[in-house]
């Protein structure tokens, strides 16, 4: 039996957008748990689908001793505040030195996560636990999929393991081999690593691991497990503005030719595969008079470039203003993040009208609102289980919400406004104020793939939209300053030359 340190300290970011993530951002409960630090981490992360959760249910069956750090996750935003990061990474490092005997450090991280003063926060921090705990220890870290993984946390880190899925229904899962990785090194045992990125960036929009190429190459990753000790690929996240943005493949093995041999395998793959990237997104007028043709419903139609999950505001009313000129029938939006407006719904009843700007006030570009006459069908705290394979174990704290249907005739619109950001991937952002999903023709989610996890059984059709948002899902379009040169900025793509 040995003494593990456990802890997590998550957030993916976009230096693209405008809405960085604060102290307070970390303390909150709003789709994750608030920070939480000492012996209560157990309780508050326990059945949630977290590789944090999935590592220590491995951990006790082997009856190993955990010694609590703390976990902590925000939203998607821009950077992390200097503040933030500093009070974390302290309160972290100072629970860290009070265990004086540890066998191993377990960390769940995201792998994206970048600071006001720092591009590439996960070494960061693994280099200061190192000057902690040494370099015998080992230190084994999980992943998020879209990890842009540096050198530094290869070198910093005994080993890794890395979602497998997009959405991410096996959180909990990487965290299982994450254990045990970190099993095998404290019994003794040695691991070679093999690092690589890959040349080229992935838009989110065309990393769903349910199309190809994302299906096969992920296959090709299960298909070395019993042959190789540990194997995996990050698709990366690409609106993040740092020099080692991208893709790439880690490898482990106790025969370092092994390691390197698979590592090679799954790049070379990786490489043949890059013509066959979609990212086919439509206009959001394209997109709703497509969904309004179809028979059956109900149409998911994906606001890929406004999703909260990725850094965008949540507040932007592109394909409102569509389904409402359109005249669309039987359709409901979630979430627009608007405070203001849920406040003053909550001011009013159920039946009431009001008549007010909704959305386009977040952000840098603060993108026109949707004006308009809005009768309140239901008011809700916010407060919801998620019921869907992702988001399984988790309660949401969003704060007020409201169901508005647009007062206009000749369409049947309704939107559900929320007072925080939350990606909509879990059915329960409809049902928890009375809607069915599967009974509306057509269903606006602020998400870019993580829906598909709980639409999919349901939808007739799904759609990616391209609308405006601080998610830009077509890469060619950013201004990278630090991305390192000769990097293709999409799947075939110009290269970049800064």
């Amino acid at each position: 039996m040995g003494q593990i340190a456990i802890g997590g300290f998550q957030h993916e970011t976009n230096t693209f957008a405008s809405i960085g993530a604060k102290f307070s951002d970390f303390e909150m409960h709003d789709a994750w748990p608030g920070l939480t630090r000492g012996a209560d981490l157990f309780g508050t992360v326990a059945g949630i689908n977290l590789p944090i959760t999935g590592f220590i249910d491995a951990a006790k069956s082997d009856e190993h001793q955990l010694l609590p750090l703390l976990w902590c996750a925000a939203e998607p935003s821009a950077h992390v505040t200097e503040d933030a990061y500093e009070r974390i990474t302290s309160m972290l490092l100072e629970d860290l030195q009070q265990y004086h005997s540890l066998d191993g450090v377990y960390l769940d991280l995201h792998g994206a996560m970048v600071t006001e003063h720092a591009e590439d926060g996960e070494g960061e921090l693994l280099t200061r636990i190192r000057k902690v705990v040494g370099v015998d220890i080992p230190v084994v870290i999980s992943l998020d999929l879209h990890a842009n993984i540096t050198e530094r946390m290869v070198a910093k880190s005994s080993a890794m393991t890395i979602f497998r899925t997009y959405p991410h229904i096996d959180m909990d899962a990487t965290g299982e081999r994450a254990y045990h990785l970190l099993n095998h090194l404290m019994a003794g045992g040695r691991l070679s690593k093999t690092f690589r990125k890959l040349p080229f960036l992935v838009p989110l929009s065309a990393q769903w691991t349910g199309a190809t190429p994302n299906r096969e190459l992920y296959e090709q990753i299960e298909r070395f497990d019993g042959s190789v000790v540990s194997i995996d690929l990050a698709l990366g996240f690409p609106p993040a503005d740092i020099q080692e943005c991208g893709a790439s493949v880690v490898a482990y093995d106790t025969d370092a030719e092994i390691a390197e041999n698979a590592a090679a395998g799954v790049f070379d793959a990786f490489m043949q595969a890059e013509p066959l990237f979609d990212n086919n997104l439509l206009s959001a007028d394209d997109a709703v008079c497509a969904a309004m043709d179809e028979n059956a419903g109900p149409v998911v139609l994906a606001d890929a470039q406004d999703n909260p999950g990725a850094g965008g505001t949540s507040d932007t009313v592109g394909i409102l203003d569509a389904l409402v000129r359109h005249g669309a029938q039987g359709a409901v939006v979630a979430f627009i993040n608007d405070p203001e407006v849920a406040d003053m719904a909550h001011a009013l009843s159920v039946g009431d009208v009001l008549e007010t700007d909704l959305g386009g006030k977040m952000g840098r570009s603060k993108l026109s609102p949707f004006h308009g006459r809005f009768r309140i069908e239901a008011l809700g705290d916010g407060v919801f289980e998620c019921t869907g394979e992702m988001a399984r174990g988790v309660t949401t704290d969003l704060g007020r919400t409201a169901l508005l249907r647009v007062e206009l005739e000749g369409c049947d619109v309704r939107v559900i406004v929320s007072s925080l950001r939350f990606q909509n991937l879990d059915r329960a952002c409809f049902t928890h104020l009375g809607i069915e999903p599967e009974n509306q023709h057509i269903l606006v989610v602020k998400s870019t793939v993580h829906f598909r996890a709980d639409y999919d059984p349901i939808a007739a059709r799904t759609i990616i939209v391209e609308s405006p948002g601080e998610h830009p899902c077509r890469l060619t379009a950013l201004d990278y300053r630090n991305l390192r040169s000769g990097v293709r900025l999409e799947p075939m793509g110009p290269t970049h030359a800064p």
